[in-house]
């Protein structure tokens, strides 16, 4: 594959065999929920307008070009790390799990990795971290699109098993909001027990048991 940022990245390998796919994750930051994460082999044939890092397009634009990316695409994939794999690793090492695994799961098996950010997975094949990727490669772009509307879609699952958090409305972020719903009902099953928000409405309402019993 033609090197996908000329000038950009000069050490890149120029071949017509070389096979790159981008990488980026969704969801480090919040509260609850699995962390995401996206590999995408773009066409070069089939170019899609309009990608750049998921956090600075719409909501309704990313819905728009997630489908695109899925039907242009040599090859895609989604996968995530669970609530219980980020309380147990550590979220850095749980996002590097949900990468690898995505990778790991494309149909077409590349031969060069671009992973947004200052850290790659360990992974089989060689991989380049690139820091603001997700604004600079449209591989990682699109990623990007992939994992955050996959996460944002989960989290609107979630809100129907516990509506009493509004996931819907700030997909486990630490919103007033949320923080609120959480010292009011205490953690769910989906909540990220290490994160110290959490952590201390878990003492709380440990303490108030104590103080109860």
């Amino acid at each position: 594959m033609k090197n996908p940022t000329p000038g950009l990245f000069d050490f890149l390998p120029d071949s017509p065999d070389e096979i790159i796919c981008g990488v980026d994750e969704a969801g480090r930051g919040p509260l609850a929920g699995p962390v995401y994460a996206a590999a995408v082999i773009l066409d070069v044939s089939r170019p899609i307008e309009g990608l750049r890092d998921s956090k600075k397009l719409t909501e309704a634009k990313r819905d728009m070009l997630a489908p695109l990316i899925k039907a242009n695409a040599l090859a895609w994939a989604i996968a995530e790390a669970s609530e219980e794999e980020i309380d147990k690793l550590n979220i850095l090492q749980a996002s590097m799990l949900a990468m690898r695994r995505a990778v790991e799961a494309l149909s077409t098996v590349p031969t060069l990795a671009l992973i947004d950010g200052n850290r790659c997975p360990v992974m089989r094949i060689q991989s380049i971290a690139v820091i603001g990727g997700d604004d600079k490669v449209d591989a990682i772009s699109a990623a990007s699109i992939l994992a955050k509307t996959a996460r944002d879609a989960a989290l609107v699952t979630l809100h129907a098993q516990y509506p009493q958090y509004c996931f819907d409305q700030h997909k486990g972020y630490g919103t007033a909001l949320h923080l609120e719903r959480l010292r009011e009902h205490g953690a769910s099953p989906v909540h990220r027990r290490s994160f110290a928000p959490v952590r201390a409405v878990l003492e709380e309402f440990a303490l108030r048991a104590g103080r109860a019993a």
